[in-house]
């Protein structure tokens, strides 16, 4: 039963710190949408409203294809 207390005592005392390192960093929770693409797996986005680092994503790429390479002519 001592080995059960001093574990269920860790587990908590982890939890409870993880808890205040998410309240001092201020940030708010939230959407994975496009989260996959970040470590370089694509996946098709089925959010209605994608966020703002995928547009912006999707904007540069857009961007980068428009331009017109003179060292490749």
């Amino acid at each position: 039963m001592t080995i059960f207390l001093l574990t269920l005592a860790f587990f908590l005392v982890i939890a409870v710190a993880m808890a205040v390192g998410y309240i001092f960093q201020q940030k708010s929770l939230a959407g994975s949408c496009g989260g996959l693409a970040s470590v370089g797996i694509e996946k098709a986005c089925n959010c209605d409203n994608p966020c703002e680092k995928r547009l912006e994503r999707e904007r540069k790429a857009a961007q980068e294809n428009s331009r017109i390479d003179v060292k490749n002519l």
